[in-house]
């Protein structure tokens, strides 16, 4: 009896096997050559668009969506070497797609605000911008979301859909930036005395562009002091530096001139009452 039970089994396995053996095989094979030309295909697709100086944000969004269209049509031609109608396969993944859809409409707004930052440009890959509350050099524009790198060497996943439908502030669009100091000087001392000084400073300054030209200038008439804007211009690889620089060397030249950076500060008149 048993022997006949494990005879019934050898048979069912010798009909599987002879009837989906080489269709599985066949799938695997599929599979394995699939990968690899998709692989080669799209290493192709890279070379291709460097070659023809492709923006470096599109090239990324292109690639990661030819990506996810070549895996779908691979998986696609697997199921029908395993005998999966693909016609009703498709209109299987159609109604599940539009279900899927439906609770996903935050998922295709960041695909559609995705498409939209690569039509308008609003930034590439290495702006620095301010956008929803981060700002950061963009590292990398994805399908459904966007990374920013902050100052602090952290990285922020921005969705698309709310990038795209929010402000944007690039800070990299133009090249240059502006830097705005204020230093304060005493109503005692030479107000052009104190800005020939501080423009020196911005003058010896190499990071300190000559266009567009730094301003000094009096602001405000202030409680203690009188106000000086300092606006020098600088690349936005150099703008923290001339930040820091320009306060530091000009606290010192304004000590060795003898002027005054004075401190907050108030008369107290006191009155004998008898």
């Amino acid at each position: 009896m048993e022997n006949l039970d494990i005879q019934k089994w050898i048979d069912k396995g010798i009909d599987f096997a002879s009837t989906y053996g080489l269709k599985i095989v066949g799938a695997i094979i599929i599979w394995i050559i699939g990968s690899w030309i998709i692989k080669k295909l799209m290493k192709g697709i890279t070379t291709l668009m460097t070659k023809r100086n492709y923006d470096e944000s599109l090239q990324k969004f292109l690639i990661n969506l030819l990506g996810w269209v070549f895996k779908i049509l691979l998986i696609l031609a697997v199921l029908a070497k395993l005998g999966v109608e693909t016609t009703s396969f498709a209109a299987i993944l159609a109604a599940a797609g539009l279900a899927i859809g439906m609770a996903l409409q935050g998922s295709l707004s960041n695909f559609a605000g995705g498409v939209l930052i690569m039509i308008f440009k609003p930034f590439k890959i290495g702006d620095v911008i301010e956008a929803q509350g981060v700002i950061g050099s963009v590292k990398e524009i994805e399908i459904f979301t966007t990374k920013v790198i902050t100052p602090q060497n952290r990285e922020a996943i921005i969705p698309n859909g709310t990038l795209s439908n929010g402000n944007i502030i690039n800070y990299t669009a133009e090249g240059t930036l502006r830097v705005d100091l204020n230093i304060g000087i005493g109503y005692g001392d030479d107000i052009k005395k104190a800005k020939d000084v501080i423009t020196q400073v911005l003058l010896d300054n190499p990071k300190v562009l000559n266009e567009p030209a730094p301003t000094v200038a009096v602001s405000e008439l202030g409680d203690n002091a009188i106000n000086l804007v300092v606006r020098p211009y600088a690349t936005v690889a150099d703008y923290w530096d001339v930040h820091f620089e320009v306060l530091e060397d000009a606290k010192n030249a304004l000590d060795t001139a003898g002027i005054s950076i004075p401190y907050p500060q108030r008369d107290v008149h006191i009155h004998n009452v008898q």
